[in-house]
């Protein structure tokens, strides 16, 4: 019932700033560098607090992506519009993934952060590659696209480890659900309360986020070491610098021309940022990013398409790396690679990046693959860069994951599958009506 005048209503009180997950990230993060740097024994010996917090997000990613998607798909009324997304999504991820290519091969042209090092290929010691060149050279078109197929229908979920296998058979099954139709209602009532489930889960690991980014980020600076950075300062500064650049001006434009504010969103997603730049690992904020996008009015059929087959085809901050790196080894080693050499390695890198994502070292494997195609770099020369992957991973994640959020909002639009009132409240940092409730329903619940 509605109150009367005297009755009184509490304002909701916003957290404390020290209660925010963006704000305990951030000081794990520090900590953690003071750690590794002062004492390095001991910031080794924290490994095992990134390595199970990664391993409890990656617990939890197969069922959020099956559940997400079975339950988006299930609901579309016409399966036509499953192909009409995939499509979009797809013409998104190409159109940037190729954009974050060239931006790449241009800022190496123009700045040349290699050149002058005159390093002779024959003195490079090529066994520390072996393994990422082994693993690139199994990786073909035919042995990914059977990847694709799990072994059993469970297998994939349960297994838990290939993206795109639990991709593939949530699609199906969701399809093969809408097509049932009303008899599919019981078992989408049960779907339902488990995806509810497993959010609160997702909600309840994030509590562990700041211990997760301690231990990765002490561990990384007591092994790696910050003067590590110091041979090759100039490959780690222009790598930053040309995301940065990618992300607030290309990326920028397109939310700008899909009315929105790429900082705003930045913001709203600064707790999963920071988790990413803690870990080095865009998948350990995956789940909360497809709980985030749902939140913010981005419809769940895209959501649960968009963020998963970005995180294996729109990877922006690997593609920028692989052409960046390449002309890097290319100029230490004095090799001139002409304007047609150049497009080859444009177009071998634009196949080689696909399907990158859940393979350790993605970035690097994918490298050695593009130059074991391209003959005039040498392979070998990727050992000049290994000693500073480990620092620009981070880099790579952080705009892998900017990239999907974009990717998603934009397709969002295209299908008119976004709600403006409700994204615009998330993008000003407002409190959220909970999901499928408007904001005149919230203040009837809340006055009654």
């Amino acid at each position: 019932m509605l109150p009367t005048p005297s009755t009184p209503t509490e304002p909701v009180r916003p957290l404390p700033f020290y209660r925010h997950l963006y704000f305990q990230v951030l000081v794990a993060i520090a900590l953690g560098v003071l750690l590794g740097h002062y004492f390095p024994a001991t910031g080794e010996a924290m490994k095992p607090l990134g390595d199970a917090f990664i391993a409890l997000v990656r617990m939890i990613i197969a069922p959020v992506i099956f559940l997400t998607i079975v339950t988006g798909i299930a609901g579309m009324k016409e399966l036509g519009a499953i192909g009409r997304v995939a499509a979009k999504a797809f013409a998104y991820f190409l159109t940037f993934s190729t954009l974050a290519l060239i931006v790449g091969l241009i800022i190496a042209n123009v700045v040349q952060p290699g050149a002058g090092l005159n390093i002779d290929p024959a003195t490079l010691d090529a066994s520390k590659i072996a393994d990422y060149a082994q693993q690139a050279h199994d990786r073909t078109l035919v042995a990914f696209l059977l990847n694709v197929i799990p072994a059993t229908l469970v297998s994939a979920v349960a297994d838990g480890h290939n993206i795109l296998q639990v991709l593939f058979v949530a699609i199906l099954f969701g399809i093969a659900l809408s097509m049932i139709g009303e008899k599919a209602e019981p078992l989408m009532t049960v779907l339902e309360s488990a995806s509810l489930a497993i959010f609160k889960l997702v909600s309840f690991l994030m509590k562990a986020a700041p211990f997760g980014a301690f231990g990765a980020m002490a561990f990384t600076v007591a092994k790696y070491g910050v003067g590590t950075l110091a041979n090759l300062a100039g490959l780690v500064a222009t790598f930053y610098l040309t995301s940065l650049l990618f992300v607030l001006v290309v990326l920028g434009t397109v939310a700008w021309f899909a009315g929105f504010n790429i900082l705003h969103l930045i913001r709203y997603l600064r707790a999963e940022l920071l988790l990413v730049l803690g870990t080095s690992s865009s998948e350990a904020a995956l789940p909360s990013l497809i709980e985030k996008m749902e939140q913010a009015g981005c419809r769940k059929s895209v959501v649960g398409l968009v963020v998963p087959t970005g995180y294996s085809f729109n990877l922006d901050g690997t593609n920028i790396y692989m052409t960046l790196a390449a002309l890097f080894i290319a100029q230490a080693t004095n090799v001139h690679l002409s304007l047609e050499e150049q497009i080859l390695l444009l177009l071998v890198a634009m196949l080689s990046s696909k399907g990158a994502a859940g393979v350790t070292g993605a970035g690097f494997i994918t490298l050695a693959a593009t130059l074991s195609i391209v003959p005039s770099v040498p392979v070998a020369g990727m050992t000049l860069i290994l000693g500073v992957d480990r620092f620009m991973s981070e880099c790579r994640s952080l705009t892998n994951f900017v990239g999907n959020a974009v990717a998603t909002v934009v397709v969002s639009v295209w299908e008119k599958g976004l709600d403006r009132e409700r994204f615009a409240a998330a993008m000003a940092g407002k409190p959220l009506p909970p999901l499928g409730q408007g904001a005149d329903e919230v203040a009837t619940e809340a006055l009654s």
